[in-house]
């Protein structure tokens, strides 16, 4: 196994699998593969938070971390969407591998901090905390334990609050 960038010659077969990881998934509109598709071209793209799993020479996951803004200040931060696995290779570690690894990079890169929207039992066991104990807000309605922050830096998050403004490419 192997966790890499991906290139431009993986971009079908990263769609082809997240589309697939979310097909049968209930809180899924199944337009995460779009999604990607869009942010590839946008300004809040970074080639190096686009990642990929392979197994055997194939892949079999992704993770992507895209630029994001926080507050009327738009102080950076990076939004965490989507980490896709294919269905057969799920519930093996692998989108922990995944986030795990571009965490490390975008630290690396010397980004502050990520925000995700995901479940409340799964992101804090990689130090994910409700957005709202740093006066970080979602730009929709959501339970306020499923939008959450980890900083990558000690004390990023000390003095940004705010309502989160994601790339247009997420419909919002």
């Amino acid at each position: 196994m192997s966790i890499r960038v991906e290139t431009r010659e993986d971009y079908k077969t990263v769609e082809q699998v997240i589309e697939l990881a979310f097909q049968d998934e209930k809180f899924s509109d199944q337009t995460e593969h779009r999604l990607v598709h869009c942010l590839r071209e946008s300004t809040e793209w970074i080639e190096e938070l686009s990642l990929v799993y392979e197994l055997h020479g194939e892949i079999v996951g992704h993770v992507l971390l895209t630029k994001a803004y926080i507050g009327t200040e738009r102080a950076e931060t990076l939004a965490l969407a989507p980490v896709s696995v294919l269905p057969a290779h799920q519930k093996k570690g692998i989108g922990t591998q995944l986030i795990n690894k571009s965490l490390d990079v975008a630290a690396r890169l010397r980004f502050g901090s990520v925000i995700v929207l995901g479940h409340q039992a799964y992101y804090p066991k990689f130090g994910f905390v409700k957005a709202s104990a740093h006066g970080i807000k979602a730009p929709f309605e959501i339970a306020d334990e499923l939008f959450m922050v980890k900083e990558l830096r000690p004390h990023d998050l000390d003095h940004v609050s705010g309502v989160v403004e994601y790339s247009s490419c997420f419909g919002g």
